[in-house]
């Protein structure tokens, strides 16, 4: 059996098709040279134990690398410091058992030796004894040990783990008295510097000191569009598609910024969904843009582990569901303040990234989503998305959008259903409105996205792709004839960049004495249809 793109567990190079993260690891590497102690702490599904297990393997020779998961010990393993660290060291024994590295006498002596220990002081085995053969253990090593420690954070809601990081630590700040860890890697969703968001307001008495001297670990562990179009090579040659694997490459880049999970399951879906479907009957014509396209829809509309995660992540923060609609639904700008618990939850959950201090969503595919959770929300209420659907075949001609006919519709409809409301509220849900109105007649057979560039609360541009159709539509609110003059020769140069000659605006106007209807502006070889709201 071939290689299969891998969305479930680590990934396995012998198994399944990866992009190569060697850079990643020597630059990890580089912390365990000088000793740090540090925490990889990355939302669900970003790779975390992929590259903790490649990072074993990759550092065999020169350290003795001991690997452990948290989410194996079991609740009852934290129940109280005695049963933690009994545990803690029979797991510990087993896996240097299993990396072989308690061959020589020496080791061999304190890995007895903390067997006896547990066994003899079964009832009095605590911490403090735990660290003291570990220690020793650490001084046999004909190596420097390494311990890395994955899922951590499932462990990280009670007092005992964290009298855990307390021992750490102070082994850590006595290292040049006592011998130790060379490196200790924590990996997790949530930063241990923040287990506050995770501890009870009862248990208020808990504390994240234990691990203020933990490094910065600030390396990109997104996949690289260059190491995607590289695995996208390595099936290539298993498969001779004749795919153009740069422009494959930079298109599953564009949509997930890299996001492990995403890459892999829109290549998933190409290869076992898309490959052999109706309109794409073999591999050839799956790994194509159109069939990448039809991917991204299929990926939109699933439940996976990933979006669950988010979308349980919403409901269990209301704050930062409000924030995240604050940003999409109403334009406005979120800027970074340092000590924000909001934006910094949004970004470890893996929501959000940082441009240039404002908060900004990850990537498209979470946008999108977002986006289409947030509207089936509005849509209840709204009485404008059912007129949509209600109207829909009208609006597809021989396949194809008649986004002339939408925009005119829609500056109708709008018009009818909310003249009579205030401006803070046209303000504030007007690219909502024109999107609710927009996505039951693209629903099944289009995607849209909003451009990043444009992502603010005077100007959005909608991009809508539609059986092979590309259509920008620009949303703003309405600040004079001057400023709607810039739009014009910003959307003008827009469609320059997007091989295109025919865009569309629809400006939301408050002024009492608006003119309101659809007019047709030439610049050059453009044209723009213009709506008035």
């Amino acid at each position: 059996m071939g290689k299969i793109f891998n969305v479930s567990a680590d990934c396995k190079p012998n198994l399944h098709y990866m992009v190569d993260i060697s850079g990643l690891l020597k630059s990890i590497k580089e912390f365990i040279d000088r000793g740090e102690y540090f925490t990889i702490n990355r939302a669900r599904q970003y790779g975390k134990t992929t590259t903790l297990r490649a990072l074993k393997k990759y550092l065999q020779g020169e350290y003795a690398v001991v690997s452990l998961d948290f989410q194996k010990l079991g609740a009852n393993s934290f129940e109280n410091e005695n049963t933690f660290s009994i545990t803690f060291a029979r797991f510990f024994l087993n896996t240097l058992e299993r990396g072989k590295f308690g061959e020589s006498n020496r080791i061999k002596d304190r890995m007895d030796e903390l067997r006896e220990r547990i066994r003899t002081d079964k009832e009095e085995f605590s911490l403090f004894e735990l660290f003291l053969c570990l220690s020793r253990i650490c001084e046999a090593s004909d190596q420097p040990v390494v311990l890395l420690i994955d899922e951590v954070d499932s462990a990280s809601n009670n007092q005992v783990f964290l009298d855990f990081l307390a021992q750490l630590r102070g082994y850590y700040i006595d290292r040049d008295e006592t011998p130790t860890f060379q490196s200790v890697i924590l990996a997790g969703v949530y930063d241990i510097k923040s287990l506050k968001s995770k501890i009870r307001t009862e248990d208020a008495h808990k504390t994240n000191s234990p691990w203020n001297i933990a490094a910065d670990f600030d390396l990109d562990m997104s996949l690289p569009e260059e190491g995607i179009a590289g695995m996208l090579k390595d099936y290539e040659r298993d498969f001779y598609t004749g795919m153009n694997t740069e422009e494959l490459a930079a298109l599953i880049y564009e949509y997930t910024s890299g996001y492990p999970f995403l890459v892999s399951r829109i290549c998933k879906l190409m290869d076992e969904k898309i490959a052999g479907s109706q309109k794409f009957p073999d591999k050839k014509s799956a790994w194509t843009k159109e069939g990448f396209l039809a991917a991204v829809r299929i990926l939109l509309m699933e439940e996976n582990t990933l979006f669950e995660s988010l979308d349980n992540k919403l409901i269990e923060y209301p704050e930062l569901k409000q924030m995240l609609q604050d940003l999409l639904l109403k334009g406005r700008m979120i800027e970074y303040v340092p000590g924000d618990v909001g934006i910094r939850m949004a970004i470890m959950f893996g929501f959000i990234t940082l441009d240039q201090g404002t908060a900004v969503v990850s990537n498209r595919i979470f946008e999108t989503r977002l986006y289409n959770g947030f509207l089936a929300e509005k849509a209840r209420h709204m009485e404008i998305s059912q007129i949509a659907a209600d109207e829909k075949n009208q609006f597809i001609v021989n396949g194809q959008l008649d986004m002339d006919l939408i925009i005119q519709k829609f500056v109708s409809h709008y018009t009818e259903l909310f003249a009579e409301h205030n401006e803070k509220f046209l303000e504030d849900n007007g690219r909502c409105i024109f999107l609710l109105y927009m996505k039951p007649i693209i629903n099944g057979k289009g995607n849209y996205y909003i451009e990043a560039r444009t992502r603010t609360n005077r100007r959005t541009d909608l991009i809508i792709d539609f059986c092979g159709q590309q259509e920008i539509v620009e949303l703003k609110l309405w600040h004079g004839n001057e400023y709607n003059n810039r739009g014009e020769k910003q959307l003008a140069d827009y469609l320059e960049s997007y091989h295109l000659k025919r865009g569309y605006m629809v400006s939301f106007n408050f002024n009492k004495k608006k003119e309101v209807g659809v007019k047709k502006v030439v610049m050059g070889d453009k044209v723009l249809i213009e709506a008035i709201v």
